[in-house]
């Protein structure tokens, strides 16, 4: 088998525009406007092809893949590579980071909470998904592959336990644990076995990092991948170096890296167990939390578990992956599924809804409002509303959708643009006998395992599929919310809420993809019919408002420091407190920094009479914060937080940016830098 992986967003740069200029995608939190960089966003392509056909996997750090970015790649990919990359082998997966960009969507319900169509953040999305396509499509070379699993405890809670609970007894007993600890690694080499790359899936949210955080962050399966780049890329800066690491999402609906589970932050008492709200203070005070003391600290420790994991698998990966490489899609009119629930009776999937706990968010971001999760029926108040401003839904979708009370009846909503999406793509691409479904949404523990089961046993009916690895790769091509299993549906928490084509939404995906293994198994893919196209909408609306001008005190130029750093500063490790520095800014929505950075930690090297970079604004040790302030003026916020593994030695730390200026009716941009003092980094005040 051919290979090769790569690799990432233009030098760690396209996607930093768009989190200054949107609302970031995941908790729809109108107050999480993005301000600052924790870590960068990138993308991951890996291509295999077995010299007949070839398939693409990418997994970008955004919150999922949208229909329409999607869409937008692939028309991009047409026009360079002609029919070679297409709906049916490719295969885009987001790593569900609430932490990065909106703006992306062409559904109304996901451009009200993304500030509309935002095209600065969409191309980018789009440039620099296709930049890391361009990349591995030019380094392919003859290579091996090998799969691994193992398991990966104390990293994941079920936040929705008490849905769970619901499924069958007898099926729940042939599992330990009410979440999938399963982390499967697919390892590249070249012939010599030297390591390229590799993928890994495991079912955890990426929500490590809060609401509250305001800086684009990959969160912790990005910090994952950020650290086995550097063990394997050593002394490269982040988004460098020959070898690709990509980590992610699978069946992790229900699954919380907050491993201290819900607790009320005003009593410090456990949440209650099936509504998951609080006395005093709803759901808003019940909150899940760990395992750090903070949420940079629990990004790092759930991130370094699944990098440790992974990092073992990789090393003892020995079962070789050998075979064809195949694909089966088709568009589905999920809105109109037919379901054969058993030998007499049928069910059909609904027009999109979402339900009342949807509002009431999860415990990993709850919602504002007195919604509470588990709610069977309406609350007059809030369909009194919903019905004066959106209409009410009708008696069919509410029977279809029976027992989710109905928030907002989104199937039946078109203005200016429907709500929801009602084409889907179901697809599988195998390399070999592992078998990578991509799921259009975020599947559940129990749904995902059930998926797996049956499309497995599908795939090993045939000779050449025997021991059949099956991987779910969720929230891929276009986002449809939550899957649950029909038992989980009927307790309408969050999940079940937001599962919007209704109760048999999951058993209308079983039958799909099974048809589609079927299908693979029985070389008869060609006989599959396309299905209905999805709609590539032209009359978009952006609700956001063009980036200002920039201006600056009097007597002060961008770039200026106002606040230095000291003279000597002590290693002291991840304890430290942040040492910042401040400067005259712009908004950096001005200029995209295309192939630059933001920051830039430099080191004085004695023996070349240079400066080194050794940190940018893709390092975790960095963060980049910018404070817009009144008069169109902004400041920009630098924090190194100095490793303990830093050399002594002489070190700056500059600031680079664009700033936006009128001159006549012409708009000019213009560069700017800033650089720190020079400061020493000691390992002891006392030995200089």
């Amino acid at each position: 088998i051919q290979t090769l992986i790569h690799w990432k967003l233009d030098t760690f740069v396209h996607v930093i525009h768009i989190v200054f200029v949107c609302l970031q995608m995941g908790y729809a939190n109108s107050q999480q406007k993005a301000a600052g960089i924790h870590t960068r966003l990138f993308s991951r392509a890996f291509i295999v092809d077995d010299g007949n056909q070839r398939v693409l996997f990418v997994t970008a750090d955004i919150g999922m893949i949208s229909q329409r970015l999607r869409l937008e790649v692939l028309k991009a990919l047409q026009e360079k590579y002609g029919d070679l990359y297409r709906q049916e082998n490719v295969v885009m997966s987001g790593t569900h980071t609430h932490c990065g960009p909106g703006g992306y969507f062409q559904y109304t319900l996901f451009m009200i909470t993304g500030n509309g169509y935002v095209k600065e953040s969409t191309e980018p999305l789009v440039n620099g998904i296709v930049k890391s396509i361009d990349i591995a499509h030019r380094n392919m070379r003859p290579g091996r592959i090998y799969v691994n699993k193992g398991e990966l405890v104390d990293s994941s809670l079920n936040r929705s336990p008490h849905s769970y609970m619901n499924n069958p007894e007898d099926e729940r007993k042939r599992y330990e644990k009410n979440t999938d600890k399963q982390v499967v690694v697919l390892k590249f080499t070249d012939l010599d076995g030297d390591g390229i790359g590799m993928i890994s899936w495991f079912a955890v949210h990426a929500v490590s990092m809060n609401f509250t955080n305001r800086m684009v962050s990959s969160d912790n399966m990005g910090y994952a991948s950020y650290l086995l780049e550097q063990d394997k890329n050593f002394g490269e800066l982040p988004g460098q170096g020959s070898f690709v690491a990509g980590f992610s999402s699978s069946n992790l609906g229900d699954v919380s890296p907050n491993t201290r589970g819900p607790h009320c932050m005003n009593t410090g008492l456990l949440c209650d167990y099936l509504n998951s709200s609080c006395p005093v203070g709803g759901t808003k005070m019940c909150k899940a939390f760990g395992p750090g003391e903070d949420m940079f600290e629990s990004t790092r420790i759930i991130g370094h578990n699944i990098f440790m994991k992974a990092k073992e698998l990789y090393a003892n990966a020995v079962h070789e992956v050998t075979g064809s490489v195949q694909f089966a899609h088709q568009w589905v009119n999920m809105t109109d599924v037919t379901v054969q629930l058993n030998d007499t009776h049928t069910g059909r999937t609904c027009k999109p809804a979402l339900g009342h706990s949807f509002a009431a968010g999860t415990t990993d971001g709850g919602g504002d409002l007195n919604f509470t999760q588990g709610a069977v029926e309406g609350d007059p108040f809030w369909d009194g509303i919903r019905d004066a401003l959106l209409g009410p839904p009708s008696n069919q979708t509410k029977d279809c959708h029976h027992p989710k009370p109905i928030l907002f009846s989104t199937g039946e909503m078109n203005w200016p643009l429907p709500w929801h999406p009602s084409v889907v793509d179901v697809q599988i691409i195998t390399i070999g006998s592992v078998a990578i479904l991509a799921i259009p949404g975020e599947m559940t523990t129990m749904a995902g395992r059930r998926l797996r089961a049956a499309v497995k046993k599908e795939l090993e009916a045939a000779e050449k599929f025997k021991n059949a690895e099956v991987v779910i790769a969720g929230l891929s091509n276009v986002y449809t919310h939550y899957i649950t299993t029909f038992e989980e549906y009927q307790i309408q928490r969050y999940e079940g809420a937001s599962t919007i084509f209704g109760p048999h939404t999951f058993a209308a995906y079983l039958q799909k993809f099974t048809n589609l293994a079927r299908a693979i198994a029985q070389d008869k893919v060609s006989e599959l019919p396309v299905g209905p196209e999805p709609p590539f909408f032209t009359n978009l609306f952006n609700l956001m408002a063009a980036a200002t001008y920039d201006a600056k005190p009097e007597n002060t130029s961008f770039g200026d420091v106002l606040d230095q750093v000291n003279s000597i500063y002590r290693q002291v490790g991840h304890l430290l407190r942040p040492e910042m520095f401040l400067k005259v800014s712009s908004c950096p929505c001005c200029f995209l920094q295309r192939d630059k950075t933001f920051v830039t930690v430099e080191m004085y090297d004695n023996l070349t009479d240079s400066w080194e970079v050794v940190h940018n604004d893709a390092s975790w040790e960095t963060r980049f914060h910018w404070l817009k302030g009144s008069n169109r003026r902004s400041n920009a916020t630098v924090e190194w937080h100095i490793p303990s593994s830093a050399p002594s030695g002489l070190y700056r730390i500059r600031h680079f940016g664009h700033y936006k200026q009128l001159q006549g009716l012409q708009t000019i941009i213009t560069p700017y830098e800033g650089s720190s003092d020079i400061f020493r980094v000691v390992s002891s005040f006392y030995h200089q």
